[in-house]
């Protein structure tokens, strides 16, 4: 009995440490498509645990792509600013987070290649907060700088046509910008 039950534990352990969580986005804008964003607990728990929060309470459907530098990166998650729904204030967007605390720093070895998604932040490394931004290129610079929470694991090719901004205004997009529509967390093997 005892070992069937040890067996049963065991078999039950290793289907919870197989799943995987993703962010599903929905784009809408001048592109239209879904993106998937591995979240990469092992490197960063705390910065998954505020992403999957923010998901869950829907603080990030409608909100824009409002900073997007052809060959670096497609910035997005202000929802204080940031939401097409509700009030988009372009002078502004870039500045909020949410009403969650802000993160420690996890940064890790991981580089930041083409699709890593890492934590926008202030000068201050413990500031993360509820930005994110998706690599367009790798961009090597910022290793061990900025925290890495996932990866790209399908949609690059939209993410590739997000809608750029002015590079005259470091990238902001004053106008339209193509936005999270809705986002769920999916779980699979």
């Amino acid at each position: 009995m005892r070992l069937v039950l040890t067996g049963f534990l065991f078999l039950i352990s290793s289907i919870s440490i197989s799943a995987k969580d993703f962010m599903r986005i929905e784009i809408s804008g001048q592109v239209e498509g879904v993106v998937e964003i591995e979240l990469l607990s092992d490197l960063a728990p705390n910065h998954v645990i505020q992403i999957k929060k923010l998901v869950s309470d829907k603080n990030y459907d409608g909100v824009a792509f409002h900073r997007v530098i052809e060959g670096f990166m497609a910035q997005t998650g202000d929802v204080v600013f940031g939401n097409v729904f509700n009030e988009y204030l372009p002078t502004m967007v870039g500045r909020g987070g949410s009403q969650l605390d802000d993160l420690n720093a996890e940064f890790t070895s991981q580089p930041f290649d083409r699709g890593i998604v890492g934590m926008a932040r202030s000068q201050d490394p413990n500031s993360a907060n509820s930005q994110f931004f998706i690599m367009l290129e790798n961009g090597h610079f910022l290793n061990g700088k900025y925290t890495v929470f996932g990866k790209v694991s399908s949609g690059m090719d939209i993410i590739d046509e997000i809608k750029k901004g002015d590079q005259a205004n470091n990238g902001m997009v004053a106008q339209d910008p193509d936005f999270m529509k809705k986002i769920t967390i999916v779980s699979r093997d």
